[in-house]
């Protein structure tokens, strides 16, 4: 922190001090950054758009899936590009209410993608349950795919 206050003072005053040289190449930094800056908002519009395209299922089914992963889990990709890694949380509500009832602890599953799935296909899979606060079971919940982060490539 201190290092770049520090960093930001001595580029003032070169600035005042020598503004005819230290002008043009504050501009072209200033330009540059601008162009990183546009490029990095660009892409995560664009994988964000592609996120939206993807068809993501959860249901409880114990009699489809062995019971430590009684989580049924449904994902196709309807975006043009494939998918290179996924994220998520797994929420559980009551039908109808908008309390989440997951437990959010340190140990809870960590949900992950498939890896690469490409463009159209789908992928099915089996997942833990996340912990529920104490009185739920999971038959009379709804289980959702929240907080979404992804990204996709050629």
């Amino acid at each position: 922190m201190l290092y770049g206050i520090l960093l930001i003072v001595t580029w003032i005053v070169l600035l005042i001090r020598f503004p005819t040289r230290a002008l043009p190449i504050s501009a072209a930094a200033l330009v540059g950054l601008g162009l990183v800056i546009a490029l990095a908002i660009w892409q995560d519009s664009s994988d964000r758009r592609q996120l939206d395209r993807l068809e993501l299922r959860i249901a409880y089914a114990p009699t489809q899936c062995p019971a430590d992963r009684p989580l049924a889990l449904s994902l196709k990709n309807g975006s043009d590009h494939p998918l290179r890694e996924l994220r998520w949380k797994i929420a559980a509500y009551r039908p109808g209410e908008t309390t989440d009832l997951a437990e959010n602890l340190y140990e809870a599953p960590r949900y992950r993608g498939p890896g690469v799935l490409l463009s159209g296909a789908e992928w099915k899979d089996c997942l833990p349950l996340p912990p529920l606060r104490p009185g739920y079971r999971a038959s009379t919940l709804e289980f959702r795919a929240e907080r979404i982060e992804g990204a996709f490539g050629e």
